[in-house]
């Protein structure tokens, strides 16, 4: 029920950020493994999920390849390789035609080996169903069987896209990246755009092929946006810390692998000086940050439903950013014990049942936070309007606001989407100013 209006600059980083499609990496992607591929025109049928319109008599809407075809990003995917900017990236970096270079088919396209792709396959299909449902050799069977729901397509392979831990590792395998697939600091230099994600939201600018009714929760259980938003920030810190502790990723010559770090902690004009001191990461002004806008929010998370795990967190993440500037040893050690801790942190947030009083409390605690500094950087005030917006979908999911609360909080709100619609042009003044409005709707709810 979440506004469009909110996701529509979402759609430009959803296409523009399609990193890699690992075929290797089972222990990251299970169902990435020998299946073979049948492609896109397997389920395009209009007896299948190829109908124009919906189905009033099914219990899933049958136009699933109409919407990804006209709508979904990921169907362009494999298109935007074909663009003059795609082109002068490649160039830039040394390769060939772009939608020939297997470093840009591995982000923008099914990229499975030859040997498991059936001759109904199409690499130019971009990002595809089998590229998120996994290979359909076989659950295919089971799936048009007639006899068939949910459990037993997952049991013949199908991925389980609908649970959120699930979710998280396929989307970061594309939106992060993995040891096999990695848009590094060189890749962007070339004029690939900046990496952005957050699980729940991106979710939600997707143009749904399903409906979430009674049906679908009797099938697959009822999944709240703030548990999606909550382990999708537990594994993005996961996937960064992986990246910083794995030899040959968190380091290029004698630098290190910039991409870890914020960006515009470094770019933006000399004249624009916007750094304040933070007591979470402690180093000094002209010091490039580790990119820490999940660690942010996860410790207003950890606030809430674990004080002690909170702590020992923020103290591992202080110093991490501290051990940034004293080596690549000391960082790998930092990041490793930050690393051992998030294992269970995972655990603890996947298993947990947020009530009412943990939103609100989230919510009021990083709308202070902001205020108060702790995240007036671009990708800090990003990560936490999204926050925010989960958040206030759940309340409403949960009856514990009512509609009309709901659309009032949330055009307060559209001024910091609007604050951070371009990364290039924030507007801080806007977002603080969002922020205080909706602190002062909000407080009736929490007294």
């Amino acid at each position: 029920m979440r506004p469009k209006r909110y996701c529509n600059f979402f759609f430009v980083f959803v296409i523009i950020s399609l990193i890699s499609r690992v075929v290797e990496a089972e222990s990251i992607i299970p169902f990435l493994s020998d299946e073979i591929h049948l492609g896109v025109s397997s389920c395009t049928s209009s007896t299948c999920h190829g109908s124009i319109q919906p189905w009033s008599d099914s219990n899933v809407l049958q136009n699933e390849y109409i919407t990804w075809e006209d709508q979904d990003p990921h169907s362009q995917a494999y298109k935007i390789l074909l663009t003059d900017e795609s082109q002068r990236i490649a160039r830039n970096l040394g390769l060939g035609s772009a939608e020939k270079e297997e470093v840009c088919l591995n982000c923008h396209a099914d990229n499975v080996p030859e040997e498991i792709r059936a001759k109904t396959f199409q690499i130019s299909d971009g990002v595809g169903c089998e590229a998120c449902h996994g290979g359909a050799n076989n659950w295919m069977s089971v799936h048009v069987s007639g006899s068939s729901d949910h459990k037993k397509n997952i049991a013949a392979g199908m991925y389980p896209t609908d649970q959120p831990l699930a979710r998280a590792k396929l989307c970061l395998s594309c939106h992060f990246g993995t040891e096999d697939r990695f848009v590094t600091h060189k890749i962007m230099g070339a004029g690939h755009p900046r990496m952005s994600f957050e699980l729940d939201t991106y979710t939600w600018t997707q143009p749904a092929h399903y409906k979430v009714d009674d049906d679908y929760v009797s099938r697959k259980g009822k999944i709240l946006s703030v548990k999606v938003w909550a382990v999708g920030q537990a594994f993005a810190i996961n996937t960064l810390l992986d990246a910083m502790t794995d030899p040959s990723r968190n380091k290029d010559g004698i630098f290190p692998e910039l991409v870890f770090y914020d960006c515009h902690s470094c770019h933006h004009p000399m004249s624009d000086i916007k750094w304040v001191p933070r007591d979470s990461h402690g180093t000094g002004p002209g010091i490039p940050r580790i990119f820490d806008a999940n660690m942010i929010m996860m410790k207003e998370i950890l606030n809430r439903i674990d004080n002690d795990i909170s702590e020992e967190f923020s103290i591992k993440v202080r110093k991490l950013h501290q051990s940034s500037i004293e080596g690549f040893g000391s960082m790998t050690e930092s990041a490793n014990r930050l690393k051992t801790l998030m294992e269970n942190i995972l655990e603890l947030i996947t298993n947990h049942s947020f009530t009412k009083n943990d939103m609100l409390s989230i919510i009021i605690s990083l709308i202070d936070k902001g205020l108060s500094g702790e995240y007036l950087d671009y990708s800090g005030a990003e990560q936490a309007v999204m926050a925010v917006s989960a958040i206030l979908q759940t309340l409403l999911d949960n009856n514990s606001i009512s509609e009309s609360d709901y659309f009032r909080f949330n055009s307060i709100l559209d001024g910091a989407f609007e604050a951070i619609e371009d990364d290039e042009s924030y507007k801080m003044r806007k977002f603080i100013l969002s922020f205080k409005n909706l602190k002062s709707a909000l407080k009736p709810l929490n007294s």
